[in-house]
């Protein structure tokens, strides 16, 4: 079967399946599991979003959890300042708390995408190992600070009590919010197929191969880098607001390095450089996590060798085992 043909079938079949499994789910009385998706799906957002520094740039990153974490954060914050009826900030402008959706999310996605602007503007200027270590130095750092936030819990966290509000939804409602959950993924999903297929998408695989024949272009590499880099941040602030929602709490664990290792798990089992395959590396981890830890404690010691099984066997993961194709360049 032609490869771009299975490609296609897979994920009529796989976005089938996600439209349909909620609807199963409650006919059957099994709601967890709409719980249970919707958290594979936000953790599918921020995979993806790696997968468009690990498999198109060739940026590894130990610190995209920070972005995860500053989205959910801001969340958390402005619903607790409201909640408090009490500003945000009173000077030079006071900035009220809110619990609409319409500004919290697209604000933490802003929010996150600055801080990958800053932190991708010093990152960038080094290379690879020192690159791998700066990023994770950012995270921790980023990490302690809000450890340090004892009005917002400190290391405890912040419980949300609810859900944001949004016009015509309501996202107290599981099934509601896991298709909010699915639309913003589909979005997403068309976004970086898009940008990876376009002239951008060209010259930043073009950098990963060889940064320096960029240069000599007269392209500024580093621009582009760091244009990836925001976009990346941006879409993982995306999933750590939505994350921030459907747990209706936030902690500095978020923000740990331990999930920047579980998203690039994420990203490797499912399929590096294909965008689509995170989205695979995503449910098949979160899931072998959720039966796995059913029967012990220590599920990750048989992750691992599942994990091995598929690098040695199935480099280009779980994507290429089904489709058969590489990356997924358009």
């Amino acid at each position: 079967m032609n490869p771009l043909f299975r490609k296609y079938v897979c994920i009529a079949a796989v976005a089938l399946l996600l439209a349909i499994l909620p609807i199963a789910a409650s006919m059957l009385g099994q709601e967890y599991y709409i719980s249970l998706f919707s958290r594979i799906l936000i953790y599918a957002i921020a995979a993806v979003s790696l997968d468009l520094l690990l498999g198109f740039s060739g940026m590894i990153s130990l610190g995209h959890a920070a972005f995860v974490g500053i989205g959910s954060y801001v969340v958390g914050i402005f619903f607790y300042h409201s909640a408090e009826m009490e500003p945000l900030l009173t000077h030079p402008f006071t900035v009220q708390g809110s619990e609409n959706g319409l500004i919290v999310i697209p604000l933490a996605v802003l929010v996150s995408a600055i801080f990958a602007l800053v932190i991708g503007a010093l990152s960038l200027r080094t290379k690879g190992m020192h690159f791998i270590m700066i990023t994770l130095a950012f995270a921790q750092m980023i990490y302690y600070f809000f450890v340090s936030l004892e009005k917002y819990g400190g290391d405890d966290g912040l419980s949300l009590y609810a859900r944001s509000t949004l016009p015509g939804l309501d996202l107290g409602n599981d099934l509601q919010f896991y298709y909010l959950c699915l639309l913003l993924l589909s979005l997403f999903l068309l976004f970086t197929t898009r940008l990876v297929a376009s002239p951008f998408g060209i010259v930043i695989r073009g950098c990963s191969n060889n940064e320096r024949r960029i240069n000599a272009l007269g392209i500024n590499a580093y621009g582009y880098k760091l244009a990836c880099f925001v976009i990346a941040g941006a879409g993982a602030g995306l999933a750590g607001a939505l994350l921030a929602n459907q747990t209706e709490y936030v902690s500095p664990g978020l923000m740990h390095w331990t999930l920047s290792g579980e998203l690039m798990v994420m990203v490797l089992l499912g399929g590096l450089g294909t965008l689509f395959g995170p989205v695979l590396g995503a449910a098949a981890f979160l899931l072998l996590e959720e039966f796995l830890a059913m029967y012990t404690e220590h599920w990750m010691l048989y992750l691992g060798p599942f994990l091995i099984l598929v690098v040695i066997f199935a480099k280009r993961g779980l994507y290429g085992v089904l489709v058969g194709g590489g990356k997924d360049h358009g």
